[in-house]
């Protein structure tokens, strides 16, 4: 799932692969929406994070979701740590997408938009 997340992610209009700090991110923009970490864990679990300005309450009551460190749960992003089968696809990209509108700019959501219309 690991890779699909990482694709969702980059299928978005300016979206590209940045490896700050050794990890993998997907930014948009200069900001990051998708936090991807190293890679899919060894035990095979997924883990990434996203912000949810309007979901992160509902989310974190997942019980593989908690808020994420250094502060930024407060500004609402959300670590998910999760097997393949407790994640629904449809579920993980609208959280991407979600992340996306989050912090990207104006013109790129109206390019979003009307690729999607």
């Amino acid at each position: 799932m690991y890779d699909e997340i990482k694709t969702w992610a980059l299928s978005f209009p300016g979206a590209h692969e940045d490896h700050p700090w050794g990890e993998v991110v997907v930014k948009v923009d200069g900001k990051v929406f998708v936090f991807l970490g190293t890679g899919p864990d060894t035990d095979g679990r997924v883990g990434f994070s996203v912000k949810l300005p309007s979901r992160a309450v509902d989310v974190l009551e997942l019980p593989y979701c908690t808020p994420t460190g250094y502060g930024l749960g407060k500004a609402g992003w959300v670590s998910v740590h999760a097997t393949p089968e407790q994640l629904d696809p449809g579920t993980v990209k609208g959280w991407i997408e979600e992340s996306y509108r989050a912090v990207a700019k104006k013109r790129r959501i109206k390019e979003l938009d009307q690729r999607s219309a």
